[in-house]
């Protein structure tokens, strides 16, 4: 394993000015917590494991973490400081056939 000694830089300190959501952002917000189920949340600390199938080679395995995460923190009540692990893979699907798995442990 390769150790870099620096503190990591948190996603809030990269841009500045607020960052406003999207109207894409809020019609697929609406949309995931309309369709995830009641499930039982364990204690923290969390570890989340995410599938993302995707229909292009040029999509960036760690895009679409954050803003899923976000809502999965928004209708289950955890805060994402608890989550201490996560297993992140892509998936290459055909158009039309996109997806995200996930499982909170």
């Amino acid at each position: 394993m390769v150790i870099v000694n620096i503190k990591p830089l948190s996603v809030n300190e990269v841009w500045q000015g607020k960052r406003f959501k999207t109207p894409k952002y809020k019609e697929y917000e609406r949309a995931v917590l309309l369709m995830l189920p009641k499930i039982k949340i364990p204690v923290p600390p969390y570890s989340i494991t995410f599938e993302f199938g995707v229909s292009s080679k040029l999509s960036d395995w760690d895009n679409p973490i954050k803003p899923f995460q976000d809502i999965l923190c928004k209708k289950y009540g955890i805060d994402d400081r608890d989550i201490y692990k996560g297993t992140v893979s892509k998936v290459l699907v055909k158009k039309g056939q996109e997806y995200v798995k996930f499982k909170i442990e």
